[in-house]
Formats: structure tokens, C-alpha cells, sequence
């Protein structure tokens, strides 16, 4: 007699089987929690978007406030800081050329008048899309005075390829004589 106990074909299919219904329930159980939290992100983000976004009316960008015509370009804040707004729309920017001190912090800040675009300026890490409605806000610094192009990079449309403008880093001392005798500045007001 063997002391082994035996096991039947019976039990160990059975065994099995209850294992597999444990794990496919755990599998369900976790699809499920998974879609409750991509539904409460959802529903939750739609109620309050997220923070440092700020919207802004497409259609009067030309007619009042920090988009107007004659507030685009760079400028030297009260702060001491350089901004530099300006306007993505088909199928140019406004201003094509903009004017930056080298070796210095720089915000940037722009929107679209009409449609998505994209801007890359070129060696650099600057990537961005510009979405009407929104404003898009980063910072960056260049090295030394240089010269970049900076292109649209998302499709907006048939005259697409021909969007594109210029920043243009300048010595710091020189765009800071500058900025005392303008209020903005761009390539244009040298």
C-alpha cells in the first residue's frame, strides 16, 4: 500500500477551475476600478479644469487686452522681468520677428487667433501647441545672441507651409538700452 494519497483527475480539475475564477474576477474587479477613475477624472477635470490655464476669447484677441496689436512683442515688465507676447493665427505670426535678450529668463505667451498650431523654435527644447482659446505660457533663456527660426509644426492648413517668423537673440545690454526707449520691442523697432 502506498502512503501516498492519490488524487483524482476530478479534484484537480476542480482545483483548477476555482483558481481561474478567482483570477478572472480579480482581472474584472480591476477593469472596473479602472474605469470608475478614468470617469471621476473625466467628469472631475470637466467641472474644474486644471490650474495655470487660462482661456481667452479668439474672436476679440485684436480688440482689447493682452493680445492687442500694439502690446505684442517683448517687453520689459515692472518686475524687471521680459515677456514676450504674440499671435498664432493662418498663416503667419504676429510679430514675425521677435527680439530677446540673451542670458536672461524670458516668459513667453501666446495664443491662436483661429486655429491649432504648433511652434518649435529651432535648437532649442521650446515645443509647444498653440489652441484658441487658451493662452500658452513658457519660459526659456538663451545662451549667447543667435539667431533661430520658428516654425509652425502642427498642419493649419493649406498656407501651412509658409508660416514661420524669427527670434532673435540680442545682448543682453543692448535689448535693455533698447527697452528704455521703447515699450515693446521687436525686430522691426531696432
Amino acid at each position: 500500500m502506498s502512503s501516498q494519497p492519490s488524487h483524482s483527475p476530478d479534484s484537480s480539475h476542480s482545483v483548477a477551475e476555482r483558481s481561474e475564477k478567482r483570477w478572472a474576477w480579480f482581472v474584472i474587479a480591476l477593469v472596473v476600478f479602472m474605469l470608475v477613475v478614468v470617469v471621476y477624472s473625466g467628469v472631475h477635470y470637466a467641472m474644474m479644469p486644471p490650474s495655470r490655464v487660462e482661456t481667452i476669447d479668439p474672436s476679440r484677441l485684436q480688440l482689447s487686452g493682452e493680445f492687442v496689436e500694439s502690446n505684442l512683442g517683448s517687453a520689459v515688465e515692472p518686475d524687471g522681468s521680459v515677456v514676450v507676447r504674440f499671435v498664432a493665427q493662418q498663416y503667419s505670426f504676429t510679430p514675425q520677428c521677435l527680439l530677446v535678450p540673451a542670458d536672461t529668463p524670458i516668459t513667453f505667451r501666446t495664443t491662436s487667433a483661429d486655429v491649432v498650431h504648433g511652434l518649435l523654435i529651432t535648437d532649442t527644447n521650446i515645443n509647444t501647441m498653440v489652441v484658441p482659446g487658451y493662452v500658452a505660457t513658457f519660459s526659456s533663456s538663451f545662451d549667447k545672441p543667435v539667431e533661430h527660426l520658428m516654425p509652425c509644426h502642427e498642419f493649419c492648413g493649406f498656407g501651412h507651409q509658409t508660416m514661420w517668423a524669427h527670434v532673435k537673440v540680442i545682448d543682453k545690454a543692448a535689448f535693455f538700452e533698447q527697452a528704455k526707449q521703447n515699450r515693446r520691442l521687436s525686430c522691426v523697432s531696432r
